[in-house]
């Protein structure tokens, strides 16, 4: 080693400065190189180091995991065909245990099922006989409603027929008047034509005469005035030469003018005389129409009050038949909520009869009827009093309710039982006061005290007789009977409740 150090150290001393540090620097670089290179040679050894680690250690779990799970396993599988067995055994203890109750209950439904079966019977028929006597019933309502209606109808077809007649007699009446009137009018328009036409010939004669005697003394005048106007025309050519002219003009304007004004004048003649004719037949007309309208007038107030009387007669009738209609409405409500009272009622009834049935005996549900103790000649003489027709009303009542006997008898027979065990239970009642008196004389005969020293012994007997009291009232707490109170469970009450 000192001869590499001296060989280094003659290496360095032959060189310079700057080679020295170059050198250094290259060593320095080249253990650094080498450095680096192991340290990646001993990351990737122990990276692969670690994979083959991990790569047994996973191996060695799957293998441990797989013998835990077979030990596991069979243990488990030890464990539930214990469970198996228990249970197999429990299950069949149950199966055995809901057979037998299936069974019961089997049997518990077959006897409900007969029990439901002779309840249905009953029910159905107790329901069977209410319907017919409601359908009776209601056939006779159905009945009674048909007369009233056919008795109603009948009236109202008479009255409507006699309405009719009286109506048809009326419209001839009023034909006949119209027909009269018209002819009237017809006769009285003739003979204003015919006076019109008369008196038009008078007016047209009178005016023609005087239009010729007008025409006579006109025509005098204008020959008297032609000639002045002759003599005039001369005087006035001579003087007025130049205004011939204008005036020859000026006359034939004045003759076209004198020409037009007389046609006016007689169209207004003529149109004077037509206002006034024809104001003379409408002060005619307007008197015959005033008269005319008094009479339909008058005929309009008789045929008003008539047809007043007989809208009076028709709401009469029309009230009369709503007071039917609404007593007859009345009725049938009053029906149907009767109907629904007795319906609900019934039902109330077969709900107490349902929880009647429950508490029969055996007896009651095969024997429900006693049987009679009428001899054979009464028997029938009850039936032939029943099959017999029925006069008065009550009789033919107890007739509609004789489906119910059977009803009654069995009521009478749960009557005459009960008052057979209130019978009974007096008479025990009384034993039973007899014998605790007895247990208080013989309490009070073995006891010792003032009280009953001072009293008579009743366990004494001289010559054959004792001094026991019977019928005496028991107030001594040691032989009082305690009071019976009767407990009755709330979900009891509350299941064989009847709602109404």
């Amino acid at each position: 080693m000192p001869k590499k150090k001296s060989k280094k150290s003659g290496k360095l001393s032959k060189m310079t400065e700057e080679e020295r540090i170059a050198y250094e620097e290259n060593k320095r670089l080249a253990e650094e190189e080498m450095k680096k290179k192991k340290e990646d040679m001993l990351t990737q050894f122990l990276k692969d180091k670690l994979t083959k680690e991990e790569r047994a250690t996973k191996f060695n779990m799957n293998k441990l995991n797989h013998q835990w799970r077979n030990i596991m396993r069979e243990s488990k599988s030890k464990e539930l065909k214990k469970d198996i067995e228990i249970l197999s055994q429990t299950f069949e203890r149950i199966v055995d245990r809901k057979d037998a109750t299936i069974k019961s209950l089997a049997k518990d439904l077959q006897e409900a099922e007969e029990q439901y079966a002779m309840a249905l019977r009953s029910h159905l028929q107790n329901v069977d006989n209410l319907i017919d006597l409601q359908k009776e019933r209601l056939e006779t309502l159905h009945r009674e409603y048909d007369e009233e209606l056919a008795i109603i109808r009948e009236e109202f077809d008479t009255e409507r027929a006699i309405m009719i007649e009286q109506h048809n007699v009326e419209n001839n009446d009023i034909a006949d008047i119209l027909f009269a009137m018209e002819q009237n009018f017809n006769e009285k328009e003739s003979e204003a034509k015919a006076e019109f036409h008369s008196l038009r010939d008078e007016i047209r004669n009178k005016d023609m005469e005087e239009k010729h005697g007008l025409r006579h003394t006109l025509q005098d005048k204008v020959e008297n005035l032609w000639l002045q106007f002759k003599l005039a025309l001369k005087n006035y050519n001579e003087t007025t030469e130049e205004r011939k002219t204008a005036f020859e003009t000026l006359k034939k304007k004045d003759d076209e003018s004198a020409k037009e004004i007389d046609t006016q004048m007689r169209r207004l003649q003529r149109i004077s005389d037509q206002i006034s004719q024809l104001k003379g037949k409408m002060s005619a007309n307007a008197k015959e129409c005033e008269e005319r309208n008094k009479q339909i007038k008058e005929e309009r107030e008789k045929m008003l009050a008539h047809f007043q009387e007989l809208k009076a007669q028709m709401n009469k009738m029309r009230e009369g038949e709503r007071d039917k209609l609404t007593k007859l409405t009345l009725e049938s409500n009053a029906s149907i909520k009767e109907l629904k009272r007795q319906r609900e009622k019934v039902e109330s009834i077969m709900k107490v009869a349902e929880m009647c049935r429950k508490l029969e005996t055996e007896e009651e549900k095969v024997l429900p009827f006693y049987a009679t103790s009428l001899t054979k000649e009464e028997v029938e003489d009850v039936e032939a009093a029943i099959l017999e027709q029925a006069n008065e009303p009550l009789v033919q009542i107890m007739h509609e309710y004789t489906s119910l006997e059977n009803f009654w008898k069995r009521f009478n027979k749960v009557m005459l039982d009960k008052l057979a065990l209130d019978k009974e239970k007096q008479g025990l009642v009384q034993e039973n006061q007899q014998l605790r008196t007895l247990l208080k004389q013989y309490l009070d005969g073995i006891s010792v005290n003032d009280e009953i020293l001072s009293q008579v012994n009743p366990l004494f007997i001289v010559n054959n007789k004792t001094n026991v009291k019977l019928n005496v009232p028991v107030l001594d707490p040691r032989v009082r009977r305690p009071v019976a109170q009767t407990v009755v469970e709330a979900a009891h009450v509350v299941k064989h409740v009847i709602h109404s």
